[in-house]
């Protein structure tokens, strides 16, 4: 494989995820997005906290999301769906939230925890493909997308449809910062580190 062939693979993987992005408007129901930032803020009010599930990929897309919700002082955790079985649901509290990704909404990891989070009365938001899976079913909100199909050449690694749920998550997380009127002090006191860090304490924009 030459240089030019390399470079044409990675135009082609950015104008696929470009084409995604552009068409969450058409895929992304309004009222369900509407209603996943009010879920969540609710979640806040009444002392809860937000936990996300994911497997492979998508464990890495719920701690991206949890983490981006922390930057705007909704408190969120990655719940490891595999120590959640042993004990580790005892984190989840009757306030909290669950936000659970599966692109095709069958993992069957995150399933075997839907009867313990139904016994200690926790809502479920599921982001995925599938509003006909299990996962979707057993779910009070639905954040339903869909992508044309993934970058690789067999349609299988997980890189259109992962952009696409964190982009969803990034919006969230930026209407919930205009929601509440969070500010740039708020995020000073959180996020001292870094770069940001640096500009916030300055005072830089």
């Amino acid at each position: 494989m030459d240089k030019k062939e390399m470079i044409e693979i990675a135009l082609n993987v950015w104008e696929m995820e470009s084409r995604a992005l552009k068409n969450l408007p058409n895929v992304i129901n309004e009222e369900s997005l509407v209603e996943a930032v009010e879920m969540i803020i609710d979640c806040k009010n009444r002392n809860g906290k937000v936990l996300t599930l994911g497997l492979g990929t998508s464990m890495a897309v719920a701690k991206k999301i949890s983490h981006t919700l922390s930057c705007v002082e909704i408190p969120s955790l990655f719940l490891s769906a595999g120590d959640a079985v042993h004990g580790g649901l005892g984190a989840l509290q009757k306030n909290d939230l669950i936000i659970a990704i599966s692109k095709g909404g069958n993992t069957q990891e995150i399933l075997n925890l839907l009867p313990s989070i139904k016994k200690k009365g926790v809502k479920i938001i599921s982001v995925t493909e599938n509003e006909d899976s299990i996962l979707a079913r057993n779910s009070d909100l639905i954040l339903k997308y869909r992508i044309e199909r993934e970058a690789d050449k067999f349609n299988m690694l997980a890189t259109v449809s992962s952009i696409s749920v964190i982009a969803i998550f990034d919006a969230i997380a930026v209407i919930i910062m205009n929601y509440t009127g969070y500010t740039k002090e708020q995020f000073a006191v959180i996020h001292p580190g870094g770069a940001v860090g640096e500009r916030l304490l300055k005072g830089e924009k």
